[in-house]
């Protein structure tokens, strides 16, 4: 290396952003994860016994993965290629597998390619990385934001451990804003900037997680200060230095069904604080709230049924309110609707009734209608056919009730259950079934 090569790495560095400056150079020094690569965890194992395989980072920006894909380059000593699948094409990819085989060939040297966004590739692409993936020519990490299960071809996923990044948490954070401040040769060491607890506080909250967000914010409030000499990093300037933040949600990815689950099961455990907190994600991410007004009366039905006959009303008037009113004042009808289904008494019983009339019609024998049953409206019905011969009208008896057979078979699908106004049509059902038992003791028609 000579002295313009020298010069070339420092112009190089002086540019990268101060998150980029800060990526940890060894396994100690990386922050978060601990579930896979804390002592004594699988990646970490791995790379402890040198039996490193195709590995894909799946999570939320800003946690890790780029940098834990250097940090692994250093650690094994092996060639770092990164690609970013946005820009990159098969050419690309194959210039790197043919020189990674050549140099493995030539100087016993392994080279880790890194595929950024590696969801962005089609399929026939990644099919592309296959061969080499398998033979071992390559260490393959691959980087994606999206569920690798819907985004990955599976005979890439089968050759590749897959590792989940979650968000970090704020202690992380906090350690990591404060190696930035300490660091004098990366960092920000070199300045006298003096953060307050309100205002790390603050950066640690909002960052959501994200690390790559939280060292832009205290980079841009640092460099936009006019006083040099004591740079007083408080509330006021991380306010300035840091967005509003982006909810991660893509309405036909895997957040979509993430939340809209996290949302039901809470409405279903009778929770409306988080139901609302859910709501809430739903709607900031961009949802579209006809979508929630649809499970919501779904759930009516499903999750509340006749223990509170009340909720499939709400529910259907809130996705009348929803269509009419539209946002953003329909969330005040949606939020009516979730406290209210939330803290209503729960049945299934009618979803359970339903599951078990169905299983039977697809696995059990057709059953016939029974003649007096039958439609006998047209001429002929009854004296052809019989239809109708033998009806009993049931107003015409005592209660309101008769014993007859409606379906001929001894069947039993709904069992109220004892919460909330279900428990009256339980007393009641249960009275109609006791009498038609007798009846059926007795031999009457």
């Amino acid at each position: 290396m000579d002295l313009f090569d020298n010069l070339r790495d420092t112009n190089r560095r002086k540019a990268q952003p101060l998150a980029a400056r800060m990526r940890p150079r060894t396994l100690d020094d990386f922050v978060g994860q601990e579930n896979f690569i804390g002592s004594g965890k699988l990646l970490r194992r791995m790379l402890l016994a040198d039996r490193l395989s195709s590995l894909i980072f799946y999570g939320p920006p800003g946690t890790g993965k780029t940098a834990l894909a250097h940090v692994i380059a250093h650690h094994t000593q092996s060639r770092f290629k990164p690609l970013n699948a946005v820009s990159a094409n098969i050419k690309d990819v194959r210039d790197i597998l043919a020189d990674a085989r050549h140099h493995l060939e030539g100087h016993g040297e392994r080279t880790i390619l890194f595929l950024d966004e590696i969801h962005r590739f089609s399929r026939s692409q990644q099919d592309v990385l296959l061969p080499d993936v398998e033979e071992g020519v390559v260490i393959l990490i691959g980087a994606t934001t999206e569920n690798p299960f819907f985004a990955i071809n599976t005979p890439l996923l089968s050759r590749s451990q897959i590792f989940t990044f979650e968000p970090l948490t704020r202690d992380h954070i906090r350690t990591i804003l404060r190696r930035a401040l300490e660091d004098k040769d990366r960092g920000l060491g070199d300045q006298n900037v003096q953060v307050t607890d309100e205002a790390m506080a603050f950066l640690v909250e909002m960052c959501d997680g994200d690390a790559r967000r939280a060292l832009t914010a205290l980079e841009i409030g640092v460099k936009s200060s006019a006083n040099k000499s004591l740079i007083l990093f408080d509330l006021a300037l991380a306010q300035d230095s840091i967005q509003k933040k982006v909810q991660n949600f893509d309405p036909t990815g895997d957040s979509h069904y993430d939340l809209a689950s996290a949302f039901i099961k809470s409405l279903r455990g009778s929770d409306p604080d988080a139901a609302l907190y859910w709501l809430a994600r739903m709607l900031e991410g961009g949802e579209d709230p006809r979508f929630i007004a649809r499970r919501l009366v779904i759930f009516a039905s499903e999750d509340v049924g006749n223990a509170d006959p009340r909720g499939l009303m709400i529910a259907t008037a809130a996705w009348d309110a929803v269509e009419r009113v539209g946002l953003p004042e329909c969330r005040l009808n949606l939020s009516q609707a979730v406290c209210y289904l939330a803290t209503s008494p729960k049945s299934n019983a009618c979803t359970l009734a339903i599951g078990a009339a169905l299983k039977d019609v697809k696995e059990g024998r057709t059953l016939p209608v029974p003649k007096p049953l039958r439609d006998s409206h047209y001429r002929g019905a009854k004296e052809e056919f019989g239809h109708g011969e033998g009806y009993k009208y049931a107003h015409n008896f005592e209660g309101g009730w008769v014993d007859q057979v409606y379906v001929p078979a001894d069947v039993e699908y709904y069992h109220p259950t004892d919460r909330g106004d279900e428990a009256e049509i339980k007393a009641r059902l249960d009275q109609l079934r006791k009498r038609k038992q007798k009846s059926s003791e007795r031999g009457e028609p």
